[in-house]
Protein backbone atom coordinates (compact mmCIF):
# COMPACT_ATOMS: atom_id res chain seq x y z
CA UNK A 1 0.00 0.00 0.00
CA UNK A 2 1.42 3.37 -1.00
CA UNK A 3 -0.23 5.72 1.47
CA UNK A 4 0.69 9.32 0.93
CA UNK A 5 3.47 10.59 3.10
CA UNK A 6 4.22 12.86 5.35
CA UNK A 7 3.95 15.13 2.32
CA UNK A 8 5.42 18.32 3.68
CA UNK A 9 8.28 18.96 6.00
CA UNK A 10 7.95 22.69 6.38
CA UNK A 11 5.55 25.57 6.35
CA UNK A 12 4.58 28.78 8.09
CA UNK A 13 4.55 31.17 11.20
CA UNK A 14 4.71 34.78 10.24
CA UNK A 15 1.82 36.23 12.16
CA UNK A 16 -1.17 37.17 10.05
CA UNK A 17 -1.45 40.93 9.64
CA UNK A 18 -4.48 42.20 11.49
CA UNK A 19 -7.54 41.87 9.35
CA UNK A 20 -5.61 40.59 6.32
CA UNK A 21 -8.17 37.89 5.64
CA UNK A 22 -11.14 39.50 7.33
CA UNK A 23 -13.07 39.66 4.08
CA UNK A 24 -12.14 36.39 2.40
CA UNK A 25 -15.29 34.57 3.51
CA UNK A 26 -17.66 37.19 2.13
CA UNK A 27 -15.63 37.46 -1.06
CA UNK A 28 -15.76 33.71 -1.58
CA UNK A 29 -19.52 33.67 -0.99
CA UNK A 30 -20.09 36.43 -3.52
CA UNK A 31 -17.99 34.66 -6.12
CA UNK A 32 -19.71 31.34 -5.54
CA UNK A 33 -23.12 32.93 -5.96
CA UNK A 34 -22.20 34.20 -9.41
CA UNK A 35 -20.64 30.93 -10.59
CA UNK A 36 -22.07 29.50 -13.78
CA UNK A 37 -19.53 26.86 -14.63
CA UNK A 38 -16.97 25.09 -12.49
CA UNK A 39 -13.74 25.56 -14.41
CA UNK A 40 -14.59 29.09 -15.56
CA UNK A 41 -15.11 30.51 -12.08
CA UNK A 42 -12.33 29.03 -9.96
CA UNK A 43 -14.30 25.88 -9.32
CA UNK A 44 -12.29 23.20 -11.09
CA UNK A 45 -12.50 19.84 -9.32
CA UNK A 46 -9.60 17.39 -9.55
CA UNK A 47 -9.46 14.16 -7.52
CA UNK A 48 -7.23 11.11 -7.21
CA UNK A 49 -8.47 7.56 -7.73
CA UNK A 50 -5.94 5.13 -6.26
CA UNK A 51 -4.80 1.95 -8.02
CA UNK A 52 -5.26 -0.11 -4.85
CA UNK A 53 -8.91 0.92 -4.43
CA UNK A 54 -10.05 -2.28 -6.16
CA UNK A 55 -8.72 -4.59 -3.43
CA UNK A 56 -9.74 -4.60 0.26
CA UNK A 57 -11.85 -1.47 -0.07
CA UNK A 58 -13.74 -2.84 -3.11
CA UNK A 59 -14.12 0.74 -4.35
CA UNK A 60 -14.55 0.29 -8.09
CA UNK A 61 -14.78 2.78 -10.96
CA UNK A 62 -18.48 1.83 -11.07
CA UNK A 63 -18.93 3.66 -7.76
CA UNK A 64 -17.69 6.86 -9.38
CA UNK A 65 -20.88 6.62 -11.42
CA UNK A 66 -23.42 5.17 -9.00
CA UNK A 67 -22.46 7.51 -6.13
CA UNK A 68 -22.58 10.61 -8.35
CA UNK A 69 -18.85 11.26 -8.07
CA UNK A 70 -17.91 11.43 -11.76
CA UNK A 71 -20.49 14.13 -12.45
CA UNK A 72 -18.92 16.38 -9.81
CA UNK A 73 -15.37 16.16 -11.17
CA UNK A 74 -13.51 17.72 -14.07
CA UNK A 75 -10.34 15.60 -13.84
CA UNK A 76 -9.47 12.25 -12.26
CA UNK A 77 -5.80 11.51 -11.62
CA UNK A 78 -5.16 7.75 -11.57
CA UNK A 79 -2.36 7.03 -9.11
CA UNK A 80 0.35 5.85 -9.60
CA UNK A 81 2.64 4.95 -12.48
CA UNK A 82 6.31 4.21 -11.78
CA UNK A 83 9.73 4.89 -13.35
CA UNK A 84 11.90 1.93 -14.34
CA UNK A 85 15.08 1.90 -12.19
CA UNK A 86 17.49 1.12 -15.04
CA UNK A 87 15.69 2.12 -18.25
CA UNK A 88 14.34 5.35 -16.69
CA UNK A 89 11.09 4.94 -18.62
CA UNK A 90 7.43 4.52 -17.84
CA UNK A 91 6.67 0.80 -17.58
CA UNK A 92 4.14 -1.74 -16.32
CA UNK A 93 4.81 -4.59 -13.91
CA UNK A 94 2.94 -6.91 -11.59
CA UNK A 95 5.11 -6.49 -8.50
CA UNK A 96 4.07 -5.16 -5.10
CA UNK A 97 6.02 -2.33 -3.49
CA UNK A 98 8.13 -3.19 -0.46
CA UNK A 99 8.03 -1.94 3.10
CA UNK A 100 8.03 1.84 3.39
CA UNK A 101 11.21 1.74 5.51
CA UNK A 102 13.06 0.08 2.64
CA UNK A 103 14.99 2.55 0.42
CA UNK A 104 14.31 0.29 -2.56
CA UNK A 105 10.59 -0.13 -1.80
CA UNK A 106 9.37 1.09 -5.17
CA UNK A 107 12.08 -0.31 -7.43
CA UNK A 108 10.42 -2.12 -10.33
CA UNK A 109 7.03 -2.15 -8.58
CA UNK A 110 3.69 -1.66 -10.29
CA UNK A 111 0.21 -3.10 -10.56
CA UNK A 112 -0.53 -4.08 -14.13
CA UNK A 113 -3.11 -6.51 -12.73
CA UNK A 114 -5.27 -3.68 -11.37
CA UNK A 115 -4.51 -1.54 -14.41
CA UNK A 116 -5.60 -3.86 -17.22
CA UNK A 117 -5.82 -7.53 -16.16
CA UNK A 118 -8.41 -7.65 -13.37
CA UNK A 119 -11.78 -8.96 -14.53
CA UNK A 120 -14.94 -7.07 -13.52
CA UNK A 121 -18.28 -8.84 -13.31
CA UNK A 122 -21.45 -7.33 -14.73
CA UNK A 123 -22.49 -6.26 -11.23
CA UNK A 124 -19.18 -4.47 -10.65
CA UNK A 125 -18.64 -2.84 -14.05
CA UNK A 126 -19.58 0.69 -15.12
CA UNK A 127 -21.45 -0.58 -18.19
CA UNK A 128 -23.21 -3.46 -16.46
CA UNK A 129 -21.52 -5.88 -18.88
CA UNK A 130 -19.05 -8.48 -17.65
CA UNK A 131 -15.50 -8.57 -18.96
CA UNK A 132 -14.66 -11.34 -21.45
CA UNK A 133 -11.48 -13.36 -21.54
CA UNK A 134 -10.70 -12.40 -25.14
CA UNK A 135 -11.01 -8.60 -24.91
CA UNK A 136 -7.73 -6.64 -25.34
CA UNK A 137 -7.69 -5.09 -21.87
CA UNK A 138 -9.69 -5.37 -18.67
CA UNK A 139 -9.02 -3.79 -15.28
CA UNK A 140 -9.37 -0.17 -14.23
CA UNK A 141 -8.26 1.09 -17.65
CA UNK A 142 -11.21 -0.56 -19.37
CA UNK A 143 -13.58 0.66 -16.65
CA UNK A 144 -12.31 4.20 -17.22
CA UNK A 145 -13.13 3.82 -20.90
CA UNK A 146 -16.70 2.94 -19.95
CA UNK A 147 -16.87 5.80 -17.44
CA UNK A 148 -15.77 8.36 -20.03
CA UNK A 149 -18.45 7.11 -22.41
CA UNK A 150 -21.05 8.06 -19.79
CA UNK A 151 -19.35 11.33 -18.76
CA UNK A 152 -17.83 12.90 -21.89
CA UNK A 153 -16.80 16.02 -19.97
CA UNK A 154 -14.55 13.98 -17.66
CA UNK A 155 -10.78 14.00 -18.24
CA UNK A 156 -8.54 11.26 -16.83
CA UNK A 157 -4.79 11.65 -16.25
CA UNK A 158 -2.21 9.05 -15.35
CA UNK A 159 -0.32 10.23 -12.27
CA UNK A 160 3.35 9.25 -12.21
CA UNK A 161 5.36 9.08 -9.00
CA UNK A 162 3.81 9.65 -5.59
CA UNK A 163 5.46 9.02 -2.27
CA UNK A 164 6.75 5.53 -3.10
CA UNK A 165 7.54 5.92 -6.81
CA UNK A 166 9.51 9.22 -6.94
CA UNK A 167 12.98 7.73 -6.45
CA UNK A 168 14.12 7.94 -10.08
CA UNK A 169 12.65 11.27 -11.19
CA UNK A 170 16.05 12.85 -10.51
CA UNK A 171 17.76 10.42 -12.90
CA UNK A 172 15.08 10.63 -15.59
CA UNK A 173 15.23 14.44 -15.58
CA UNK A 174 19.03 14.70 -15.45
CA UNK A 175 19.88 15.30 -19.13
CA UNK A 176 18.13 16.43 -22.27
CA UNK A 177 18.44 12.90 -23.67
CA UNK A 178 17.07 11.24 -20.53
CA UNK A 179 14.15 13.69 -20.40
CA UNK A 180 13.24 13.08 -24.03
CA UNK A 181 13.44 9.30 -23.56
CA UNK A 182 11.37 9.31 -20.37
CA UNK A 183 8.65 11.62 -21.69
CA UNK A 184 8.41 9.73 -24.97
CA UNK A 185 7.99 6.42 -23.12
CA UNK A 186 5.17 7.79 -20.93
CA UNK A 187 3.30 9.20 -23.92
CA UNK A 188 3.79 5.96 -25.83
CA UNK A 189 2.45 3.82 -22.99
CA UNK A 190 -0.38 5.93 -21.62
CA UNK A 191 -1.44 8.40 -24.33
CA UNK A 192 -0.83 6.26 -27.42
CA UNK A 193 -1.90 3.27 -25.33
CA UNK A 194 0.89 0.88 -26.30
CA UNK A 195 0.77 -1.33 -23.24
CA UNK A 196 3.22 -4.20 -22.74
CA UNK A 197 1.52 -7.58 -22.91
CA UNK A 198 0.95 -8.85 -19.36
CA UNK A 199 -1.16 -11.88 -18.48
CA UNK A 200 -2.43 -12.09 -22.06
CA UNK A 201 -3.72 -8.51 -22.08
CA UNK A 202 -2.34 -5.29 -23.54
CA UNK A 203 -0.47 -4.73 -26.77
CA UNK A 204 -0.14 -1.87 -29.28
CA UNK A 205 -2.88 0.76 -29.01
CA UNK A 206 -4.98 -1.18 -26.50
CA UNK A 207 -5.19 1.75 -24.06
CA UNK A 208 -5.49 4.52 -26.66
CA UNK A 209 -8.03 7.21 -25.79
CA UNK A 210 -8.26 6.39 -22.09
CA UNK A 211 -5.93 9.08 -20.73
CA UNK A 212 -6.29 12.78 -21.49
CA UNK A 213 -3.02 13.84 -19.94
CA UNK A 214 -0.24 13.24 -17.46
CA UNK A 215 0.11 14.27 -13.83
CA UNK A 216 3.63 14.54 -12.37
CA UNK A 217 3.88 13.78 -8.65
CA UNK A 218 7.60 14.14 -7.95
CA UNK A 219 8.09 14.07 -4.18
CA UNK A 220 10.28 16.10 -4.14
CA UNK A 221 12.75 17.85 -6.51
CA UNK A 222 16.01 18.79 -4.80
CA UNK A 223 14.83 17.73 -1.35
CA UNK A 224 15.85 15.05 1.13
CA UNK A 225 12.30 15.14 2.52
CA UNK A 226 10.93 12.43 0.22
CA UNK A 227 10.87 8.65 0.62
CA UNK A 228 13.92 6.97 2.14
CA UNK A 229 16.45 6.32 -0.61
CA UNK A 230 15.13 8.87 -3.11
CA UNK A 231 17.68 10.33 -5.51
CA UNK A 232 17.95 14.12 -5.50
CA UNK A 233 20.38 16.97 -6.13
CA UNK A 234 20.59 20.76 -6.56
CA UNK A 235 20.27 20.37 -10.34
CA UNK A 236 16.67 19.19 -9.81
CA UNK A 237 15.50 22.80 -9.54
CA UNK A 238 16.25 23.62 -13.17
CA UNK A 239 15.70 20.06 -14.43
CA UNK A 240 12.16 19.87 -13.05
CA UNK A 241 11.26 22.90 -15.17
CA UNK A 242 12.95 21.34 -18.19
CA UNK A 243 11.12 18.05 -17.61
CA UNK A 244 7.75 19.81 -17.56
CA UNK A 245 8.74 21.73 -20.69
CA UNK A 246 9.57 18.44 -22.44
CA UNK A 247 6.22 16.94 -21.42
CA UNK A 248 4.41 20.03 -22.69
CA UNK A 249 6.32 19.98 -25.97
CA UNK A 250 5.73 16.30 -26.72
CA UNK A 251 2.09 16.32 -25.57
CA UNK A 252 1.35 19.34 -27.75
CA UNK A 253 3.10 17.81 -30.74
CA UNK A 254 1.18 14.56 -30.41
CA UNK A 255 -2.11 16.41 -29.95
CA UNK A 256 -1.48 18.60 -33.00
CA UNK A 257 -0.82 15.50 -35.10
CA UNK A 258 -4.04 13.89 -33.91
CA UNK A 259 -6.89 16.26 -34.62
CA UNK A 260 -5.67 19.18 -32.52
CA UNK A 261 -6.53 17.54 -29.20
CA UNK A 262 -5.26 19.34 -26.10
CA UNK A 263 -3.61 17.02 -23.59
CA UNK A 264 -3.42 18.03 -19.96
CA UNK A 265 -0.23 18.41 -17.95
CA UNK A 266 -0.68 18.80 -14.20
CA UNK A 267 1.53 18.34 -11.15
CA UNK A 268 1.10 17.62 -7.46
CA UNK A 269 3.36 20.11 -5.71
CA UNK A 270 4.55 20.65 -2.12
CA UNK A 271 3.17 23.05 0.47
CA UNK A 272 6.30 23.19 2.64
CA UNK A 273 8.61 26.13 2.08
CA UNK A 274 11.68 23.90 2.49
CA UNK A 275 10.51 22.01 -0.60
CA UNK A 276 8.99 24.87 -2.61
CA UNK A 277 12.40 26.57 -2.51
CA UNK A 278 13.78 23.85 -4.81
CA UNK A 279 11.23 24.66 -7.56
CA UNK A 280 11.27 27.49 -10.10
CA UNK A 281 7.85 28.79 -9.11
CA UNK A 282 8.04 31.63 -11.62
CA UNK A 283 8.75 29.35 -14.60
CA UNK A 284 6.82 26.09 -14.36
CA UNK A 285 3.40 27.73 -14.75
CA UNK A 286 4.16 28.23 -18.43
CA UNK A 287 3.94 24.46 -18.96
CA UNK A 288 1.28 23.30 -16.51
CA UNK A 289 -2.48 23.38 -16.88
CA UNK A 290 -2.89 22.99 -13.12
CA UNK A 291 -0.58 22.88 -10.12
CA UNK A 292 -2.21 20.94 -7.29
CA UNK A 293 -0.75 22.05 -3.97
CA UNK A 294 -0.68 19.30 -1.34
CA UNK A 295 -2.00 21.43 1.52
CA UNK A 296 -2.30 18.62 4.05
CA UNK A 297 -0.10 16.23 6.07
CA UNK A 298 1.54 19.13 7.88
CA UNK A 299 1.34 17.24 11.19
CA UNK A 300 0.72 13.61 12.08
CA UNK A 301 1.82 10.59 14.06
CA UNK A 302 5.45 11.05 12.94
CA UNK A 303 5.52 14.07 15.29
CA UNK A 304 5.64 11.55 18.16
CA UNK A 305 3.82 11.58 21.47
CA UNK A 306 2.61 15.15 21.38
CA UNK A 307 1.87 17.87 21.44
CA UNK A 308 -0.73 17.27 18.76
CA UNK A 309 -1.66 19.84 16.14
CA UNK A 310 -3.74 20.26 12.96
CA UNK A 311 -2.66 18.45 9.80
CA UNK A 312 -3.80 21.36 7.58
CA UNK A 313 -4.12 24.69 9.43
CA UNK A 314 -5.35 27.44 7.14
CA UNK A 315 -3.91 30.35 9.15
CA UNK A 316 -1.10 30.85 11.63
CA UNK A 317 -1.97 30.48 15.30
CA UNK A 318 0.02 31.31 18.44
CA UNK A 319 -1.07 27.88 19.73
CA UNK A 320 1.05 26.11 17.09
CA UNK A 321 3.64 24.27 19.23
CA UNK A 322 6.07 23.36 16.45
CA UNK A 323 9.44 24.95 15.80
CA UNK A 324 9.98 27.30 12.86
CA UNK A 325 11.29 25.67 9.69
CA UNK A 326 14.84 26.63 8.80
CA UNK A 327 16.16 28.79 7.28
CA UNK A 328 13.27 31.17 7.97
CA UNK A 329 10.78 31.79 10.75
CA UNK A 330 7.59 30.33 9.33
CA UNK A 331 5.69 27.16 10.25
CA UNK A 332 3.25 24.92 8.44
CA UNK A 333 0.13 26.59 7.10
CA UNK A 334 -1.97 26.77 3.96
CA UNK A 335 -1.85 30.55 3.66
CA UNK A 336 1.93 30.58 4.06
CA UNK A 337 2.25 27.96 1.33
CA UNK A 338 0.02 29.81 -1.14
CA UNK A 339 1.74 33.10 -0.39
CA UNK A 340 5.05 31.45 -1.28
CA UNK A 341 3.77 30.11 -4.60
CA UNK A 342 2.05 33.34 -5.65
CA UNK A 343 3.98 36.15 -3.96
CA UNK A 344 7.35 34.63 -3.16
CA UNK A 345 9.18 34.21 0.12
CA UNK A 346 12.66 35.78 0.25
CA UNK A 347 13.55 34.12 3.58
CA UNK A 348 13.36 30.75 1.82
CA UNK A 349 14.66 31.90 -1.57
CA UNK A 350 11.27 31.37 -3.25
CA UNK A 351 10.57 33.57 -6.26
CA UNK A 352 6.76 33.22 -6.32
CA UNK A 353 5.12 34.24 -9.58
CA UNK A 354 2.99 31.15 -10.17
CA UNK A 355 -0.31 32.10 -11.89
CA UNK A 356 -3.15 31.90 -9.35
CA UNK A 357 -5.74 30.73 -11.90
CA UNK A 358 -3.75 27.51 -12.45
CA UNK A 359 -3.27 26.66 -8.79
CA UNK A 360 -5.61 24.40 -6.79
CA UNK A 361 -5.80 23.87 -3.04
CA UNK A 362 -5.56 20.33 -1.70
CA UNK A 363 -8.40 18.77 0.32
CA UNK A 364 -7.75 15.54 2.23
CA UNK A 365 -10.40 12.81 2.54
CA UNK A 366 -8.71 11.21 5.55
CA UNK A 367 -7.69 12.14 9.09
CA UNK A 368 -4.44 12.13 11.00
CA UNK A 369 -4.75 11.04 14.61
CA UNK A 370 -3.24 10.17 17.96
CA UNK A 371 -4.41 7.98 20.84
CA UNK A 372 -3.91 8.46 24.57
CA UNK A 373 -5.00 12.09 24.33
CA UNK A 374 -6.64 13.48 27.50
CA UNK A 375 -10.05 15.12 27.32
CA UNK A 376 -10.20 18.90 27.19
CA UNK A 377 -8.02 19.43 24.11
CA UNK A 378 -8.32 23.02 22.85
CA UNK A 379 -7.14 24.67 19.63
CA UNK A 380 -6.11 21.22 18.37
CA UNK A 381 -3.35 21.19 20.95
CA UNK A 382 -2.83 18.44 23.53
CA UNK A 383 0.34 18.16 25.60
CA UNK A 384 0.16 14.37 25.83
CA UNK A 385 -0.51 11.69 23.25
CA UNK A 386 0.61 8.19 22.36
CA UNK A 387 1.87 7.81 18.82
CA UNK A 388 -0.68 7.27 16.11
CA UNK A 389 -4.34 6.42 16.55
CA UNK A 390 -5.30 2.76 16.21
CA UNK A 391 -5.00 1.33 12.70
CA UNK A 392 -8.34 1.10 10.91
CA UNK A 393 -9.23 -1.91 8.74
CA UNK A 394 -9.47 0.10 5.51
CA UNK A 395 -6.58 2.52 5.90
CA UNK A 396 -4.47 -0.23 7.53
CA UNK A 397 -2.09 2.29 9.01
CA UNK A 398 -1.75 3.62 12.54
CA UNK A 399 -2.44 7.34 12.68
CA UNK A 400 -4.69 7.31 9.58
CA UNK A 401 -8.47 7.03 9.32
CA UNK A 402 -10.66 7.56 6.28
CA UNK A 403 -13.78 9.66 6.57
CA UNK A 404 -15.85 6.50 6.18
CA UNK A 405 -14.03 4.87 9.14
CA UNK A 406 -14.78 7.51 11.75
CA UNK A 407 -18.48 6.75 12.04
CA UNK A 408 -20.36 9.56 13.72
CA UNK A 409 -17.29 11.28 15.19
CA UNK A 410 -16.88 13.79 12.37
CA UNK A 411 -20.60 14.49 12.01
CA UNK A 412 -21.44 14.56 15.73
CA UNK A 413 -21.47 18.04 17.35
CA UNK A 414 -20.51 16.42 20.67
CA UNK A 415 -17.19 15.19 19.27
CA UNK A 416 -16.42 18.01 16.79
CA UNK A 417 -14.41 21.10 17.69
CA UNK A 418 -13.32 24.29 15.94
CA UNK A 419 -10.13 26.30 16.25
CA UNK A 420 -11.06 29.76 15.02
CA UNK A 421 -7.49 31.05 15.04
CA UNK A 422 -6.22 28.52 12.52
CA UNK A 423 -9.66 27.94 10.91
CA UNK A 424 -9.32 24.19 11.50
CA UNK A 425 -11.64 21.39 12.60
CA UNK A 426 -10.62 18.61 14.96
CA UNK A 427 -12.36 15.65 16.55
CA UNK A 428 -12.09 13.82 19.86
CA UNK A 429 -13.64 10.68 21.33
CA UNK A 430 -12.51 8.17 23.95
CA UNK A 431 -8.89 9.29 24.02
CA UNK A 432 -8.47 9.50 20.24
CA UNK A 433 -7.81 12.88 18.61
CA UNK A 434 -8.18 13.39 14.84
CA UNK A 435 -7.38 16.35 12.62
CA UNK A 436 -8.99 16.93 9.22
CA UNK A 437 -11.93 18.39 7.35
CA UNK A 438 -15.60 18.94 8.02
CA UNK A 439 -18.07 21.32 6.41
CA UNK A 440 -16.88 24.34 8.39
CA UNK A 441 -13.19 23.93 7.56
CA UNK A 442 -14.08 23.05 3.94
CA UNK A 443 -15.97 26.32 3.60
CA UNK A 444 -13.11 28.31 5.13
CA UNK A 445 -10.64 26.76 2.68
CA UNK A 446 -12.89 27.36 -0.33
CA UNK A 447 -13.51 30.97 0.69
CA UNK A 448 -9.78 31.56 1.08
CA UNK A 449 -9.06 29.99 -2.32
CA UNK A 450 -11.62 32.21 -4.00
CA UNK A 451 -10.22 35.29 -2.29
CA UNK A 452 -6.84 34.56 -3.90
CA UNK A 453 -8.34 33.79 -7.33
CA UNK A 454 -7.26 30.13 -7.27
CA UNK A 455 -8.39 27.54 -9.80
CA UNK A 456 -10.34 25.27 -7.44
CA UNK A 457 -9.80 22.03 -5.55
CA UNK A 458 -7.61 18.94 -5.69
CA UNK A 459 -8.85 16.07 -3.52
CA UNK A 460 -6.84 13.15 -2.18
CA UNK A 461 -8.22 10.61 -2.42
CA UNK A 462 -11.67 9.37 -3.48
CA UNK A 463 -10.98 6.11 -1.63
CA UNK A 464 -11.60 7.89 1.68
CA UNK A 465 -15.17 8.95 0.89
CA UNK A 466 -18.20 7.44 2.56
CA UNK A 467 -21.06 6.07 0.46
CA UNK A 468 -22.84 9.43 0.60
CA UNK A 469 -19.66 11.18 -0.62
CA UNK A 470 -20.17 13.75 2.13
CA UNK A 471 -16.89 15.67 1.88
CA UNK A 472 -16.95 15.79 -1.93
CA UNK A 473 -20.49 17.16 -1.85
CA UNK A 474 -19.49 19.80 0.68
CA UNK A 475 -16.51 20.91 -1.42
CA UNK A 476 -18.50 20.88 -4.65
CA UNK A 477 -21.36 22.88 -3.15
CA UNK A 478 -18.96 25.41 -1.61
CA UNK A 479 -17.13 25.87 -4.91
CA UNK A 480 -20.39 26.46 -6.74
CA UNK A 481 -20.97 25.64 -10.39
CA UNK A 482 -22.82 22.83 -12.07
CA UNK A 483 -22.45 19.06 -12.20
CA UNK A 484 -22.54 16.88 -15.28
CA UNK A 485 -25.17 14.10 -15.42
CA UNK A 486 -24.40 10.87 -17.27
CA UNK A 487 -25.31 10.86 -20.94
CA UNK A 488 -27.00 7.46 -21.00
CA UNK A 489 -30.68 8.05 -21.89
CA UNK A 490 -33.41 6.59 -19.69
CA UNK A 491 -34.29 3.00 -20.59
CA UNK A 492 -38.00 3.82 -20.65
CA UNK A 493 -38.91 6.58 -23.11
CA UNK A 494 -41.30 9.28 -22.06
CA UNK A 495 -44.89 8.38 -22.82
CA UNK A 496 -45.88 11.94 -23.71
CA UNK A 497 -44.36 13.16 -26.96
CA UNK A 498 -42.83 16.62 -26.98
CA UNK A 499 -44.96 19.49 -28.15
CA UNK A 500 -44.76 19.86 -31.93
CA UNK A 501 -42.71 22.91 -32.84
CA UNK A 502 -44.14 25.50 -35.23
CA UNK A 503 -43.79 24.37 -38.82
CA UNK A 504 -43.12 27.90 -40.02
CA UNK A 505 -40.03 29.49 -38.53
CA UNK A 506 -40.15 33.17 -37.70
CA UNK A 507 -39.14 35.28 -40.69
CA UNK A 508 -37.83 38.25 -38.75
CA UNK A 509 -34.50 37.80 -37.03
CA UNK A 510 -34.09 39.07 -33.48
CA UNK A 511 -33.35 42.76 -33.27
CA UNK A 512 -31.91 42.75 -29.74
CA UNK A 513 -28.42 44.28 -29.80
CA UNK A 514 -25.72 41.69 -29.14
CA UNK A 515 -27.93 38.71 -30.05
CA UNK A 516 -25.97 35.60 -31.05
CA UNK A 517 -26.00 34.78 -34.76
CA UNK A 518 -24.73 31.18 -34.40
CA UNK A 519 -27.26 28.43 -33.68
CA UNK A 520 -27.79 27.69 -30.00
CA UNK A 521 -25.90 24.80 -28.44
CA UNK A 522 -28.14 21.73 -28.12
CA UNK A 523 -27.33 18.90 -25.74
CA UNK A 524 -27.10 15.55 -27.52
CA UNK A 525 -26.06 17.07 -30.84
CA UNK A 526 -22.80 15.86 -32.36
CA UNK A 527 -20.42 18.72 -33.22
CA UNK A 528 -17.27 18.37 -35.27
CA UNK A 529 -14.13 20.50 -35.35
CA UNK A 530 -14.93 23.99 -36.61
CA UNK A 531 -18.61 23.97 -35.57
CA UNK A 532 -19.73 27.29 -34.07
CA UNK A 533 -22.59 27.61 -31.58
CA UNK A 534 -23.94 30.22 -29.20
CA UNK A 535 -24.40 29.56 -25.48
CA UNK A 536 -24.94 31.87 -22.50
CA UNK A 537 -24.32 35.00 -24.56
CA UNK A 538 -21.02 33.82 -26.07
CA UNK A 539 -20.02 32.19 -29.35
CA UNK A 540 -18.06 28.96 -29.10
CA UNK A 541 -16.00 27.00 -31.65
CA UNK A 542 -15.48 23.23 -31.36
CA UNK A 543 -11.83 22.16 -31.64
CA UNK A 544 -12.68 18.53 -32.34
CA UNK A 545 -15.59 16.05 -32.33
CA UNK A 546 -17.79 16.37 -29.26
CA UNK A 547 -21.17 15.46 -27.86
CA UNK A 548 -22.76 16.55 -24.57
CA UNK A 549 -19.82 18.73 -23.51
CA UNK A 550 -21.50 22.01 -22.60
CA UNK A 551 -19.56 25.08 -23.75
CA UNK A 552 -17.85 26.78 -20.83
CA UNK A 553 -17.70 23.73 -18.58
CA UNK A 554 -14.41 22.21 -19.70
CA UNK A 555 -11.98 25.06 -19.09
CA UNK A 556 -9.34 26.45 -21.40
CA UNK A 557 -8.07 22.94 -22.20
CA UNK A 558 -11.47 21.65 -23.29
CA UNK A 559 -13.11 21.12 -26.65
CA UNK A 560 -14.83 24.54 -26.86
CA UNK A 561 -12.92 27.72 -27.72
CA UNK A 562 -14.61 30.85 -26.40
CA UNK A 563 -14.89 33.32 -29.29
CA UNK A 564 -16.18 36.04 -26.99
CA UNK A 565 -19.50 37.68 -26.24
CA UNK A 566 -21.98 37.87 -29.09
Amino acid sequence: MHFRKPLIAAAATAALAAGALASFASLGTAQAASTETSAAAGGVRIAYYDQWSVYGNAFYPKHLDTRGIAGKLDVINYSFGNIHPTNLTCFEANKAAGDDNNPNAGDGAGDSFADYQKSFSAADSVSGVADKWDQPIMGVFNQFKQLKAKYPHLKINISIGGWTYSKYFHDAALTDASRKKFVSSCIDQYIKGNLPVEGGFGGPGTAAGIFDGIDIDWEYPGSEGGHLGNHYGPEDKANFTLLLKEFRTQLDAYGAANGGKKYLLTAALPAGQDKIRHIETDKIGAYLDYANIMTYDMHGAWDGDGPTYHQSPLLDSPADPTDPIAPGTQKYGIKNAIDSWLDGNPAYGIAGGFPAHKLTLGYEFYYRGWKGVPAGTTNGLAQAATGGSGARPLSQQAGIAYYKELGGIVDNPATTFWDDRSKSSYFYKDGEFFTGLNQKSVQARVDYGKSRGLAGAMMYSLLGLDEKTTLLNQISDALGGTTQPPTTPPTTPATTPPTTPPTTPPTTPPTTPGACAAPAYAAGTVYTGGSVVSHRGHSWKAKWWTQNEEPGTTGEWGVWQDLGAC
